[in-house]
């Protein structure tokens, strides 16, 4: 094929673009062409985090390369996947060197690579050709959501292909429009199978940053493992070293005070292996403060056996005992000689009457 009939026929149609992780649906009729993947906490992008300069695209030209025109291109456009086969002809050649200029420098309208097309499609076949064709800055360019190939592979969970970007050491760090990392999208989605591919070979100075960075609400991976209850990924992240006790950025709580707030016992179990019992929040409330609160007897009893503080005041200068309003479950946790006046056990002290 001509180059110039490919770049007429496959890259010139004008009246619909790709973009995001729920493009992919826009082959059926009856989808609208313009629909995104948004995380269900967020409805519009955070420009004052994502700016133009975090981009890594500024040197693609933008063309309407469609969905219809990326089966064509699939169709049609095959990479060797052999070094030593050679063309039949110079012509032949010099337009294949032609497709694969095209194929590096295309860029939609709203910002995705055909590698991007080629994944939101689910072409892993297409998508491992591409990815042994381009450099490493064109596996990490970001469309206009802020999402890389490894972004959007990570959503609808193809592992084998975020090995391939992860081989070719496809960015982790990025961030999409809401702070997310790709491995933050793991966590969130439960993608097990895609966050194992992704800390697999990774040495622990390349992952901690990951580890460490927070989206724009403040979350880290542990964090967003914990909130969706996401048992193996928690596990995953302490083997690979995450910081327990790390603070989302809004109030100051760790995993254990998410996991506590949400009465869930597993995560507490996991958490409680190496995380501080004692954490407060910015408000000075520890996870008992929380635990006694939501009158989580059960939950308050793990804390105790953990060696929780049960004295600790936070900045209502309340202890965890005030605030069980009653609960004989959770009073029977406080025994007698717990109980303080003036930072003095009761037990022993001589009261008089007179």
């Amino acid at each position: 094929m001509a180059s110039g009939d490919y770049n007429k026929d496959h890259l010139l149609e004008e009246n619909r673009a790709d973009s995001g992780i729920d493009s992919y649906r826009s082959i059926s009729k009856d989808e609208p062409t313009s629909s995104r993947y948004q995380s269900p906490e967020y409805s519009e992008p955070r420009d004052k985090f994502s700016t133009a300069d975090e981009r890594l695209d500024s040197a693609y030209g933008s063309s309407s390369l469609t969905v219809e025109s990326l089966s064509e291109i699939v169709a049609q456009y095959r990479i060797s996947s052999t070094d030593d086969e050679t063309a039949e002809s110079t012509e032949q050649c010099e337009n294949c060197e032609q497709q694969e200029d095209n194929l590096l420098t295309t860029i939609t309208e709203d910002g995705d690579t055909i590698l991007h097309l080629a994944i939101i499609h689910e072409d892993e076949y297409f998508a491992h050709q591409l990815i042994q064709l381009f450099p490493k800055d064109v596996l990490d360019i970001q469309n206009n959501l802020y999402q890389t190939p490894l972004h959007l592979a990570t959503y609808l969970s193809l592992p084998s292909v975020v090995q391939g970007l992860v081989e070719k050491a496809a960015s982790l760090e990025l961030q999409d429009q809401d702070g997310n990392t790709p491995l933050h999208v793991a966590c969130q989605l439960g993608r097990i199978d895609c966050a194992t591919e992704m800390t697999r070979e990774v040495t622990s100075s390349k992952l901690a940053p990951v580890l460490e960075t927070q989206n724009w609400r403040g979350l880290t991976c542990l964090h967003l493992a914990t909130q969706n209850g996401q048992h193996q990924l928690l596990k995953l992240l302490m083997k690979k070293g995450a910081d327990l006790n790390i603070q989302e950025g809004t109030s100051g709580k760790t995993a254990l005070h998410l996991a506590v707030e949400l009465h869930d016992v597993s995560s507490v179990t996991l958490l409680l292996k190496g995380a501080n019992v004692d954490a407060a929040m910015f408000n000075g409330c520890t996870p008992l403060h929380l635990a006694v609160g939501r009158q989580d007897a059960t939950i308050a009893n793990l804390l105790c056996q953990s060696g929780a503080d049960k004295m600790l005041r936070n900045m209502e200068d309340e202890t965890a005992l005030d605030l069980a309003d009653g609960n004989d479950d959770i009073l029977a946790l406080f025994p007698f000689d717990d109980i303080q006046i003036s930072g003095r056990s009761v037990v022993g002290m001589k009261f008089f009457v007179e």
